[in-house]
């Protein structure tokens, strides 16, 4: 498997909601482009039917300083692969599915991955929110987490999220799944978690301006479009890829002891 390399179309696809339709449609470009060509300010604008001011605009909304930092990384990153042509089921999935990788690695922030990591080990209790494929996310999450000694619940009713907000307190941490960014029982139920002063984390593959008001992290997961109504794949494919990944960081925090409990509860449940 060729090495990971970093690309920008993921944080694209993170904040597309936040664009206007102008922006959308430089966004589109960007996402879909996959030829070779001119790509100065003046080529795309003519290009879109655009202005060039326009462009620079996005540029600043994805997080660069102009249009000319944006090309510079955009072209460095390289345009997205083709699809191979072909009509072999398989392969297109397993495409899909590297695909997801592929923009996971570009998503990872490691420096946040160490921050979680430490809420999930100093914290007493962790709850986790989510609804229809992000809940079997948390189930899967609390199973592997409680084995090294994680005091864990999954919560998937939307009524119980409600009601646990009269367990939280500033030792407590809440973290919400939600593929679309839009499940309104968990993101009002984070809001509720963040006035009990626990710390609020979400995992969402929409990265929305008001999620900063209170959640104390967004972690990112990859997105491809269809994903949440998986037709296509599983939805809940990455978001388990970043929770592998921070259940391999808090593994390794304090490496003898978890892989002791682990052992441990594998042993109990062998003798049920």
């Amino acid at each position: 498997m060729e090495e990971y390399e970093k690309n920008i179309i993921p944080h694209i696809e993170a904040i597309y909601q936040n664009f206007t339709p102008l922006e959308r449609t430089i966004a589109d470009f960007f996402i879909h482009n996959e030829e070779r060509e001119d790509l100065s300010a003046k080529s795309v604008a003519r290009r879109l039917y655009v202005s060039e001011a326009s462009l620079s605009r996005f540029a600043q909304k994805c997080g660069y300083k102009g249009y000319r930092e944006f090309l510079f990384c955009y072209e460095r990153s390289g345009a997205p692969a083709n699809h191979p042509a072909t009509s072999d089921h398989a392969k297109l999935v397993l495409n899909d599915y590297q695909e997801l990788l592929n923009k996971s690695y570009s998503l990872l922030d490691e420096e946040q991955v160490a921050r979680i990591v430490r809420i999930l080990s100093e914290k007493k209790r962790i709850y986790v929110y989510g609804k229809g494929s992000s809940g079997l996310v948390g189930m899967e999450m609390k199973l592997r987490f409680m084995r090294i000694g994680v005091n864990i619940e999954a919560i998937t009713d939307g009524h119980i999220m409600k009601m646990n907000s009269v367990l939280l307190d500033e030792s407590c941490a809440v973290i919400g799944i939600t593929v679309t960014g839009k499940t309104e029982e968990v993101i009002e139920s984070l809001r509720a978690a963040k006035r009990c002063h626990a710390t609020v984390i979400l995992l969402t593959s929409h990265n929305e301006k008001e999620f900063h008001s209170f959640c104390d992290e967004v972690m990112l997961f990859a997105v491809k479009e269809y994903l949440e109504k998986g037709k296509a794949i599983s939805p809940q494919f990455p978001v388990l890829v970043m929770v592998d990944i921070l259940y391999s960081h808090l593994l390794r925090l304090d490496e003898s002891r978890r892989e002791t409990l682990h052992d441990h509860t594998l042993e109990a449940l062998e003798e049920n």
